[in-house]
Order: C-alpha cells, then sequence, then structure tokens
C-alpha cells in the first residue's frame, strides 16, 4: 500500500470524542421510551428513577459504605465547584495542576474564592507534578485524570491514609475505566457525558463520611449561592442524596443513564469496564510503538490514561514548523479525517500542545480503534505531503 492509499475499512463508530464521549454500543432512542416525561421530578416516582440512578451509580462504582452520593446541576464542572466552595477554607489548601482543567481549579481558588493559604504544585503538559511536595495536614485538590493532558496517577498509594485535611478529587475521565482508591478520597466528582458515554447538564458528586463532618462543621464566610447548598441549619441536606435535586434534571437524561448502567452491568460491571478501557489502550499504545511520526503526550507508561489518550507529533517536518502551524496541521489530519467519517473530533484540547486525543473508554468498541490506527498514518502522510509540495 503506498503511503496515500486509503485504507479499506472504516471504524463503525468513529466517535472518538472526549466528551461528550461516544454512546454505549447497542444504544438506541428505543431504549428510553419509559422515562418519567411530563411529571415534576418530585412526585413519588420521579424521586424514585433518580434515587435508583444514584444506587445503581453507587453500586457499580463499589463506594464504601458512609460515602454519600449525589446528583447536582452543571456536569462535574457544578460538583467541582459546589465541593470547592462548600468546603475550602478552614486550612490551607495544595492545588495540583497539570492540565487545563486542574489549572482552571486553581484559578476558581485563588482568583474567585481567593484563600488566603494557597500552594501550587503544577507540571507541564505530559508530567506529573512531585506527589511527595503535597503536605497532607492541608486540603488537596486534584485530578485523577488529566482529560486534556492525558496524564493519570497511577493509584492512590502517594495519599496519606492518616491525612488530617480533606482530599477533593476530579474523576470525569476517570471513573468508570479506572480503579478509584475510594478510601484515599473524600470529595470525588464526575459527570454523565464522560466515561458511559451520558447526556449533558447533569454532575454528580461523593462525599466520604470526613467531607460530611466539615460541612456540618464549618461555614464558609462567602454568600452560597442557592445551586452550590449542601446544609441547611447546620446539617447536611440528605435528600439531595437521595434523590431530591437541587434543581430540575431532565428525567430523558435519567433514563439514558440507567440504560448506560444497564449495560455496564450487562458487560461485567467495574471488572469488563476497566478491562475494556485498557484493551483499548493497548490498540493505541501498539500502534504508536510502530508509527515513526507520533508518541504520547504522557512521557511515563504508567501515568498514561486509558481513557482520554493525547499523542503528540514528533516528525521533524512538522515540530519545525511555528506553533500556529502546527495546529492548522493537526487541523488538516482531523479534517481529513471527519470527511472521510473514520474520527470525529480528535484534535487535542485548545490548551494543550497541538496533537490528537482519542477518547478509548470502556464504550468505545476495539475493533474500531484497530481500524482507526491505519486511517491516522493515512491522514499524517497525506498532510505531510502538502508540506512538501508547498515547500
Amino acid at each position: 500500500m503506498s503511503e496515500l492509499a486509503k485504507p479499506a475499512a472504516r471504524p463503525a463508530n468513529p466517535r472518538f470524542s472526549s466528551g461528550p464521549c461516544a454512546k454505549h454500543p447497542g444504544h438506541s432512542l428505543d431504549n428510553l421510551k419509559n422515562a418519567f416525561l411530563g411529571r415534576s421530578h418530585r412526585a413519588r416516582d420521579g424521586k424514585a428513577r433518580l434515587k435508583l440512578a444514584i444506587d445503581r451509580t453507587a453500586q457499580l462504582l463499589g463506594l464504601p459504605d458512609g460515602y454519600r452520593l449525589g446528583i447536582v446541576p452543571a456536569s462535574d464542572t457544578g460538583a467541582m465547584e459546589m465541593a470547592l466552595w462548600s468546603l475550602l477554607g478552614p486550612r490551607g489548601v495544595d492545588m495540583l495542576a497539570w492540565e487545563s482543567f486542574g489549572k482552571g481549579w486553581v484559578g476558581d481558588v485563588t482568583k474567585q474564592l481567593k484563600l488566603p493559604d494557597v500552594r501550587v504544585i503544577e507540571a507541564e503538559y505530559g508530567e506529573l507534578p512531585d506527589l511527595t511536595e503535597v503536605d497532607f495536614t492541608r486540603d488537596v485538590v486534584f485530578t485523577w485524570n488529566g482529560t486534556t493532558s492525558g496524564v493519570r496517577v497511577p493509584d492512590g498509594s502517594w495519599i496519606a491514609g492518616d491525612r488530617e485535611g480533606l482530599t477533593i478529587c476530579d474523576a470525569t475521565s476517570a471513573a468508570f475505566s479506572q480503579r478509584l482508591d475510594w478510601d484515599k478520597l473524600d470529595v470525588a466528582t464526575f459527570s454523565w457525558q464522560k466515561a458511559l458515554g451520558g447526556e449533558a447538564a447533569h454532575g454528580m458528586l461523593v462525599l466520604s463520611p470526613r467531607a460530611v463532618e466539615r460541612l456540618e462543621s464549618y461555614t464558609p464566610p462567602w454568600p452560597m449561592p442557592k445551586i452550590f447548598r449542601l446544609t441547611k441549619g447546620g446539617r447536611l441536606m440528605e435528600d439531595v442524596f437521595r434523590g431530591v435535586t437541587i434543581n430540575t434534571p431532565s428525567m430523558l437524561c435519567v433514563e439514558d443513564w440507567l440504560d448506560a448502567l444497564d449495560w455496564a452491568q450487562s458487560v461485567g460491571g467495574l471488572d469488563a469496564l476497566v478491562a475494556r478501557a485498557d484493551a483499548n489502550a493497548r490498540v493505541i499504545s501498539g500502534w504508536a510503538g510502530r508509527a515513526p511520526w507520533v508518541d504520547f503526550l504522557a512521557r511515563v507508561p504508567e501515568t498514561r490514561s486509558n481513557t482520554s489518550i493525547c499523542l503528540k507529533i514528533t516528525d521533524p517536518a512538522v515540530t519545525a514548523l511555528p506553533h500556529d502551524a502546527q495546529w492548522a496541521f493537526v487541523r488538516q489530519m482531523t479534517g481529513l479525517l471527519e470527511g472521510e467519517g473514520a474520527a470525529f473530533d480528535i484534535a487535542t484540547h485548545r490548551d494543550a500542545p497541538p496533537g490528537l486525543r482519542i477518547w478509548a473508554g470502556a464504550t468505545v468498541e476495539t475493533p474500531d480503534l484497530e481500524a482507526l490506527m491505519p486511517w491516522l498514518d493515512w491522514a499524517f502522510a497525506r498532510a505531510k505531503s502538502d508540506i512538501a509540495q508547498a515547500a
């Protein structure tokens, strides 16, 4: 096959976006026909559907006894900001950042909450911060999986079991495809539209007993919008964790989430979801080891994500280009792939180095990734040929 020949087969599902992510295999709108529509979500049956979504999610994740899980507004962003605004303040805070979302939480804490005692422990895209620098007498805020860098913490062993502060973790591109060490997490947040391919605008908030104790013993000094409030009269609003949401949820999205949970259970639960993502990541890793023009953005193999896999172009013909021209090259590649129906939405995040980002979470089928790899080589060769012709 010449370098410009098109591959013979295309992915059956070319949706490799890192959010919203691919729907689960077999997804159909017919599965949503029993959605609780045209009724109040506070009616008995509406609350029951919401509570079912909470209970089944907690069961799938294996949350420990005593942990609360609630459905909250505004996706993972809303869940994280609810946690930051409600819990931070009584201790100093260590903020870990190695990609755009972690840096966004740093901005919230330093520029919006304006806390006086904040340490920012940073690393460049492709690296993890020095985790040994973290002081667990303080509160700690971090992402488990850096969605825009493809760099994740390898496990929870670096988190002190006898910590004095709280750990607040953005787990949105890790939950359901990576193993979270719940005993080391006091707060975790994620969204429906990530690893199980649910619909947007709904977040989930996990609280440990230590986090609940903080909520009930500490009142933030700043005004708290109604949409962020988790306590009333100094006590946790337990109804939020029983299906009585703070604002009106989409019951169509709730039904879609329940359908995703059905699928997750049908393939074998959390163990199977992690195994599917790992198998997908191995496809990309094996190809990247052979392709001479590309490498992982994550430098250390043990920290490479198995969901939001970020790749950098290493070919000198591209790396020698100015930054804007490198982005133009990426856009040309991804435009070719979209035009062929081979892959949609796989450019890296706008704040990351120019390159590719391929979602490989559990809802993606391994044969689709296997079919994609030759298309990446084809698109690169086509785009590089255009560079040569223009020179």
